[in-house]
């Protein structure tokens, strides 16, 4: 397939064309570039792709495009709570108007990266499915809440849209975020000694590594419609649903001399949630996640130290509300997040 990738100079983006690329699809980028020069080790070979605000695509962008796979957002729920408005602007309105006009297109098939943050604080002890109530408790979950629900309108017999619930990512990315929660605690690790953890430890989270999403999409992108059409999918393992204090404490086995610190400063965490991820391996027979949390903080480690990370870039170079306040202060962007001509 032709594969139009949105984000593909991301966190995840930068993982995900590679994999989708040695897949046999022809990959091209959209990205507005923000985060670009957010680099951790070699530079990656991007595919080709423009850089251009998602507001501003065209039909142009879309034209002999068989596929989107849409991971281009504000991304994280820090930087939707900043910037409420513009987080509806980008991740909601200009999300279903890029459908649009991928349906408008041709395009047969849209993949639509949201989270399994939309169940908020979902209460009780059992596994949350697809089919449990929504309850988004920030604009970033929120904006992904209304998006699923204005793509399932514009579902038909030539337009496929999936909607993949991404559990909580992390791992090494050539383009790293160090503000997601496994990336931030071995990296505070590291370069303190300390597995800081501001929550009181007691929320459970869904993890899952940035080379599964991956992988994921690529299945998702060329299974049969009929598996994947109009539906949601929870993408992680439930081996990797975690309390946010056994995240640290696998944290501090990965990173010798760690101790954890939990200080419950932040007080309890309104997101907390385990999840269910059993749909999508129905769907796509023979999948299933390769990375367990123990495993990408081993990972995250060795990548801190071969690249040599410092602590001015683990709190600025590396976490997206950060870079987006220098740009903003600097005057490379406007008050809309669209960069100065």
């Amino acid at each position: 397939m032709r594969v139009l990738l949105t984000g593909h100079q991301g966190y995840l983006g930068t993982v995900m064309a590679p994999v989708l690329a040695a897949a046999g699809h022809e990959v091209v980028g959209l990205d507005a570039g923000l985060f670009a020069d957010c680099v951790l080790g070699p530079a990656p070979a991007d595919p080709p792709g423009e850089r251009i605000d998602l507001r501003d695509v065209t039909p142009e962008h879309v034209a002999g495009v068989d596929a989107v796979i849409h991971l281009a957002a504000l991304s994280n729920d820090p930087l939707g709570s900043l910037a409420p408005e513009l987080t509806y602007d980008i991740n909601h309105h200009a999300s279903v108007r890029l459908a649009r006009l991928a349906r408008d297109a041709g395009v047969r098939r849209f993949l639509y990266a949201s989270t399994c943050s939309v169940y908020g604080a979902s209460g009780g002890d059992g596994l949350v499915a697809e089919d449990a109530p929504l309850r988004p408790v920030t604009p970033y979950a929120e904006s992904k809440v209304r998006v699923e629900d204005d793509l399932h309108a514009l579902a038909d017999g030539d337009f496929t849209p999936v909607f993949m619930r991404n559990a909580t990512a992390f791992g090494y990315s050539p383009r790293l975020r160090a503000d997601i929660v496994l990336n931030n605690l071995v990296g505070h690790a590291l370069l303190s000694g300390e597995v800081l953890v501001l929550s009181d430890g007691t929320p459970w989270r869904p993890l899952v590594h940035a080379a599964d999403i991956a992988r994921a999409f690529t299945a998702a992108l060329t299974a049969p419609r009929e598996a994947v059409h109009d539906r949601a999918f929870n993408i992680g393992s439930e081996i990797n649903n975690v309390t946010v204090a056994e995240i640290a404490e696998q944290v501090a086995e990965a990173v010798s001399g760690a101790k954890v610190v939990i200080t419950g400063e932040n007080g309890a965490d309104p997101r907390s949630y385990r999840v269910d991820f059993s749909r999508f391996r129905a769907a796509i027979p023979g999948f299933d996640c390769e990375w367990t949390v123990k495993q990408g903080a081993l990972e995250l480690a060795d990548a801190y130290r071969k690249f040599d990370l410092t602590r001015e870039d683990f709190e600025r170079r590396f976490t997206r509300l950060a870079v987006l306040r220098a740009a903003s202060e600097a005057g490379a962007v406007d008050d809309t997040l669209r960069w100065r001509r």
